[in-house]
């Protein structure tokens, strides 16, 4: 995963003169689980076809130049990893919080399964 090389990329897009915001989420392993149980770290898998429908989907909002993911599947993660990467860029800032707020809402209720390993 790199952040870097995937802001890059949408500075390549040939739309990317639309653009007046680049915004990105870098999710990492936490050491709670959302019901405070201590986290050794997770493993995610990804249903690729999904993923390809919801970033399909979020593409077409007004003003969004592109999206791009990365997420690390089907490896141990342990407390600090990189999950998933995100990376929304568009036309103005009203447009980018919210698509990229709803395609990682997507991402983590319909297209990722995650197993935390409890300590």
């Amino acid at each position: 995963m790199n952040i870097t090389h995937m802001i890059d990329t949408i500075k390549n897009h040939p739309a990317y003169h639309r653009a007046g915001m680049i915004l990105c989420h870098n999710g990492v392993v936490r050491d709670t689980s959302r019901d405070g149980r201590k986290v050794s770290g997770l493993t995610l898998s990804v249903d690729h076809e999904k993923l390809n429908q919801v970033l399909e989907t979020y593409k077409r909002k007004p003003g969004i130049v592109e999206i791009l993911v990365e997420i690390a599947e089907n490896t141990n993660l342990a407390v600090g990893d990189d999950v998933m990467l995100l990376i929304v860029a568009g036309d103005i800032r009203e447009n980018v919080i919210t698509v990229l707020s709803d395609t990682l809402n997507a991402i983590k209720t319909t297209v990722t399964q995650k197993t935390e390993f409890f300590v």
